[in-house]
């Protein structure tokens, strides 16, 4: 979901799930308490932040699906795929230490006890969500894509209650759920179209839910691991570990990326960016601001994703029906409810994750 993702890293999109420690930069939380104004306090420049981060993770769908074109891979070919992904997350992971490690003014470098984490984390979120992100947008829209892809903010609550048990389900967040959902379920065409097996593939449309199920599991193992760990450093190295180990993989089953013209190398270096700038803005955000003020603003994540596919896809017949806009309200509407006012979430949307970002 670039859920988102987050993530939280951040890969969003394209969610970072917060423990006690909730800035991923390791600062104090807001510097006006020494009575220093800071100017990202300003509402209207946490406003063009999130949206500029939105509108990276949003992206993701078409950067991705453009891509392929680009490269000239088929949807067949599942070894070149799973090589582009690798490759693309190498390089996120190499900018997010980098940007991460100038906003520190230290070269962020894991604990020798954390190199464990950090590999199940790339084999969760890294591995195990792109292998099925970069599948389902072979097989449906940029359209429908970003729409299911937001089912990731709300899987993670409920692995959040009911596996990892962080928190209490409640009223608010049920309701958030249920008209999340409710907004999924109808771009993918009703509970009918799913009993047919009609316009729905498992390639496709399932494929995306499979990623979002990855993409819930590493949130809370994100939120475990960054106890001890920066989650920025886990998030760089789990990146570069994940890329590396997917583009093994597809090389070894026969895949090739094939640079036919500068524009390939632009695309990859851009959905490298879009991890790595998305996440580390969101982090100076969350720096200065309380989680809530900037969660909400996920909402814009699968807004733009729609807006985005329309306009670089061609997919403007489908973002604009009736069903695309009332499918995108409802899954809007669920991630306000679900980060409105109230108790904090531990557990919040992609946008928040480390990585999310996608």
């Amino acid at each position: 979901m670039e859920n988102q993702n987050h993530s939280q890293s951040m890969e969003s999109p394209e969610n970072q799930n917060h423990s006690q420690r909730t800035n991923p930069l390791d600062s104090p939380q807001n510097d006006r308490s020494a009575g220093k104004p800071v100017l990202w306090t300003r509402f209207p420049v946490v406003f063009a932040t999130a949206l500029f981060c939105c509108v990276l993770w949003g992206s993701a769908s078409p950067a991705i699906k453009i891509a392929y074109q680009l490269f000239r891979i088929p949807a067949e070919d599942t070894a070149s795929r799973i090589m582009l992904a690798g490759a693309r997350f190498m390089i996120a992971g190499v900018m997010t230490i980098l940007f991460g490690s100038l906003l520190s003014r230290r070269f962020l470098a894991p604990r020798k006890e954390s190199w464990g984490r950090i590999l199940i984390l790339s084999l969760v979120q890294t591995v195990g969500q792109y292998y099925f992100f970069f599948m389902a947008l072979a097989n449906t829209s940029g359209v429908r894509g970003s729409i299911i892809n937001a089912s990731g903010n709300f899987i993670a609550i409920l692995f959040a209650v009911y596996i990892f048990r962080f928190e209490k389900m409640t009223a608010r967040k049920l309701l958030g759920c249920l008209v999340g959902f409710a907004g999924i379920l109808l771009i993918m065409g009703g509970p009918a179209a799913l009993l047919s097996g009609g316009a729905v593939t498992l390639a496709g449309e399932g494929a995306m839910l499979a990623a979002d199920l990855f993409y819930g599991a590493s949130g809370c193992l994100i939120k475990v691991f960054s106890r001890d760990e920066n989650p920025v450093t886990l998030s760089g190295y789990q990146f570069a570990i994940g890329g590396t180990i997917l583009l093994a993989i597809g090389s070894l089953m026969g895949g090739g990326l094939h640079f036919y013209t500068p524009d390939c190398a632009l695309n990859l270096l851009y959905m490298g960016f879009i991890s790595a700038g998305a996440y580390t803005l969101w982090g100076v955000l969350l720096k200065y601001n309380p989680v809530s003020r900037v969660s909400i603003l996920g909402f814009m994540n699968p807004v733009m994703g729609v807006l985005l596919s329309a306009l670089f896809l061609g997919e403007g017949g489908e973002a604009f029906s009736l069903k695309g806009l009332f499918a995108l309200l409802l899954v809007s509407a669920g991630i306000v409810i679900v980060n409105a006012s109230g108790r904090r979430l531990k557990v919040g949307t992609r946008t928040e994750k480390t990585g999310s970002t996608r």
